[in-house]
């Protein structure tokens, strides 16, 4: 029997001590976290995992690729926790460049080494590590708002390319800014992925390309974490809003 339970899946974006942002977990905070959570009982599985096992399973993820989660795979590779890196795939060409959103404009310029991202070679050595490698789209564009030829283009170009370069299945799709509907989902899957998650995404579990993430940011503490990933995780959330950008709230609206 399956049990009721559905998967816990992280979702963190930068790991810096250094960039004081919603975005971005300390060090320190990160390990607390996937510690905490590991000593309540949570089993580490792998993204594949997550589509044929219910309980209660731990996978954490990654949006945007930025440079420090090559730190942050050391301390998960340490715990023996599984991870997925979601890559746009335009920021990936020329090397490590700096990622570009509107929302995080007046931050980019303000901390301009924190928006660095990992280039093919990083990514590689990521792969070749066991971490899984998925699609964050070409350009982190907001996929509900295109027609639909841009948001084929967006969603097939990034995952061929992620393939020709790691020479390994992409597989899994996290939508941008967490945003999806019905066209999208199916767009999605139409492109060739597994599976898709959201943010939040769907507590049920119901649709592999609505899987639910819990989003976790800077300056949460290990009970609060323990509280989101709950049934009551929703209540939690709005119980106290933490502090960030613009980028941070579209992000954390229902998380």
């Amino acid at each position: 029997m399956i049990a009721s339970r559905n998967p816990l899946v992280l979702c963190f974006h930068s790991v810096s001590g250094d960039w004081r942002d919603a975005l971005a977990v300390t060090p320190g905070e990160f390990e607390r976290h996937i510690v905490g959570l590991l000593r309540h009982g949570y089993e580490p599985t792998s993204a594949s995992n997550l589509l044929t096992r219910r309980g209660k399973l731990l996978h954490v993820t990654f949006d945007d690729a930025f440079a420090s989660v090559m730190d942050a795979a050391d301390v998960l590779e340490r715990l023996g926790v599984p991870s997925t890196v979601f890559v746009c795939s335009s920021y990936s060409e020329r090397g490590r460049q700096s990622f570009e959103v509107p929302e995080l404009a007046l931050a980019r310029r303000n901390n301009p080494s924190e928006f660095r991202t990992l280039g093919w070679k990083e990514l590689r050595q990521l792969a070749e590590r066991g971490i899984e490698i998925g699609s964050h789209g070409v350009a982190h564009a907001h996929l509900t708002r295109l027609d639909d030829a841009r948001l084929r283009e967006e969603l097939e170009s990034s995952r061929r390319r992620i393939e020709d370069e790691l020479a390994r299945p992409c597989r899994f799709l996290a939508y941008p800014y967490g945003e999806n509907d019905l066209r999208v989902r199916e767009a999605a899957r139409k492109a060739g992925y597994k599976a898709a998650f959201g943010l939040p995404g769907d507590r049920s579990w119901s649709d592999p390309f609505e899987l639910s993430r819990v989003g976790i940011w800077r300056g949460e503490r290990p009970l609060r974490v323990r509280l989101k990933a709950s049934r009551i995780g929703p209540f939690a959330a709005r119980a106290k809003a933490v502090t960030g950008g613009a980028y941070s709230a579209v992000l954390r609206r229902d998380t």
